[in-house]
């Protein structure tokens, strides 16, 4: 889960550097059509990668997860990157909500604090600033949403079907999403920059999907969420060491309130598996 907040703090920064004649269109194509290729390339040689269970499911998931990167990118053009992360990181509460209300899923105080505390740790590393037009912040906000319902999905994913998969289906929708709006006027890359910017955000994306997908195997959803979460404590180091941010208070109360948030729900979530291992035993 941190190696793959590391690589889409990446992404973020790719995203937000490509020129702005770049539309969301355009770039959410290369990303989903691009990870469609490199997928059948890596591993669809020996095997189908296409055999998934619950084609449904795995449909819907890529669906709504297309929809989160579709309202990231719009945010990310219209917003501050820290404004569009303080919003977009409220995923982990929708997270909490949809597990309450598809799998009645209980969640005890100490991780609600643990899931707040992350919240309130995003908000003091960037000042709380919501700048910009309420569309933009409506927009991250439905991001935020959409990507809470989505790691919901994966724990019934996850179950039957490996991370190769599930994010193969979502490549395809999200191509088949944005392929409509793309074709009508395609943007290419001209320079050799925006080559390594367009590649690096396929090669990237698909190595941290695949990392998260595989870490909601040892998590659920909204708990991997919050892991997800030290995404704003690496884009805060990425300002402090290549865009020359200020180091201040708030990045070292921020950032410790992050990570020993996650530190303690991993120390929860070890606590619960090993009490369920002793009840197994005890049966």
């Amino acid at each position: 889960m941190l190696s793959a907040a590391l690589l889409f703090t990446m992404l973020n920064v790719f995203i937000k550097l490509l020129g702005p004649h770049f539309r969301v269109w355009d770039i959410g194509f290369y990303r989903f059509f691009g990870g469609v290729v490199l997928l059948l390339i890596v591993f669809g040689r020996h095997r189908n990668p296409f055999r998934g269970n619950n084609l449904r499911l795995l449909i819907l998931r890529g669906c709504t997860g297309s929809a989160a990167f579709v309202c990231l990118v719009t945010a990310l053009r219209l917003l501050p990157i820290s404004t569009v992360l303080v919003i977009f990181y409220s995923f982990p509460v929708f997270s909490a909500i949809f597990s309450l209300l598809i799998y009645k899923e209980k969640i005890s105080r100490l991780e609600v604090v643990c899931m707040f505390a992350v919240l309130l740790g995003v908000g003091i590393l960037f000042d709380f600033q919501l700048t910009g037009g309420i569309f933009g912040q409506f927009v991250a906000l439905a991001g935020g949403a959409f990507a809470g319902l989505t790691v919901t999905l994966i724990r019934s994913l996850r179950e039957k079907n490996g991370p190769v998969v599930i994010y193969l289906y979502f490549c395809m929708m999200g191509a088949l999403v944005t392929l409509p709006k793309f074709i009508q006027q395609p943007v290419v890359p001209i320079t050799a920059v925006e080559w390594v910017m367009v590649i690096g955000i396929i090669v990237v994306s698909v190595t941290a999907q695949l990392l998260m997908n595989q870490g909601f195997f040892y998590c659920r959803g909204w708990e991997g969420g919050v892991f997800m979460s030290s995404e704003v404590v690496f884009t805060a180091i990425v300002g402090i060491v290549f865009l020359g941010d200020p180091v201040s208070w708030r990045f070292w109360l921020g950032g410790v309130l992050v990570l020993t948030s996650v530190i303690a729900l991993n120390r929860l979530m070890a606590g619960k598996a090993g009490s369920n291992r002793i009840r197994m035993n005890r049966r």
